[in-house]
């Protein structure tokens, strides 16, 4: 009996990352301080600030679509923006816009970013940079990020890692000339952001802008299928 309940706790709460772990220790310390201090109400919203940064940093797996030329969303969120933009110079896609789609994560998203196509890292481009709304179109060119570029079904994709208002720290899990899988974890980026995937020229996006997208499972493009817009409606 005990081991069927324990069993379906494991199944219901989702595994957390390694990289929160010494979040979740501060934060559950500091409660603990609280409570053995007496101080009621600091404890009570220490448990909530604990469980919040351990919901913040979980990990759940996911069910990645695997056919051949499928671009996968790279991170949960919100679809924020689809335009025609200027790939980052220090990706190398060249000087013309390409369909760039951003996923914004807020707070109480997931935030491990995970691999769009399988194929292999050709670059990876740090640049430090400021800390504006991930929302924001100035964000792309202004705020911290880490781009890379997967080469995969003999396209390329650019995938930039944004960091936010209060995002403090992107972590890349790669290395150049890495390769990856569809859906393997990439990176991660601490306490809200955005991630921007540009197309190559000609994909068009099969997702709408306000849409909300998961890691992992959502298709954003097909490489490989027709180029067809998708009809979207909102209730």
């Amino acid at each position: 009996m005990l081991e069927t309940i324990f069993d379906s706790i494991r199944r219901a709460v989702p595994p957390i990352h390694k990289e929160g772990t010494p979040f979740i220790a501060i934060f559950g310390g500091v409660t603990l301080v609280f409570g053995w201090l007496g101080w009621s109400p600091l404890f009570w919203v220490g448990v909530a600030l604990t469980v919040w940064c351990a919901l913040f940093f979980r990990d759940p797996p996911r069910v990645t679509p695997t056919r051949p030329g499928l671009v996968i969303s790279p991170a949960d969120g919100k679809i924020s923006d689809i335009r025609r933009a200027v790939p980052p110079a220090a990706l190398g896609l060249g000087p013309e816009p390409l369909t760039r789609i951003s996923v914004f994560m807020n707070v109480f998203n997931v935030h491990v970013n995970r691999a769009p196509i399988t194929g292999k890292v050709t670059k990876i481009a740090y640049e430090p940079g400021k800390f504006f709304n991930a929302e924001l179109d100035k964000a792309s060119e202004h705020n911290e990020r880490n781009g890379f570029v997967v080469e995969g079904y003999g396209q390329r994709i650019g995938m930039v890692q944004i960091a936010g208002l209060i995002a403090r720290r992107i972590v890349c899990f790669v290395k150049p000339d890495e390769a990856v899988v569809v859906g393997g974890r990439m990176g991660l980026i601490r306490f809200g952001s955005r991630v921007d995937v540009y197309l190559p020229d000609g994909v068009l996006p099969l997702v709408a802008q306000g849409q909300t997208a998961v890691a992992g499972e959502t298709v954003l493009a097909d490489l490989q299928g027709p180029q067809m817009l998708r009809d979207t409606r909102t209730d």
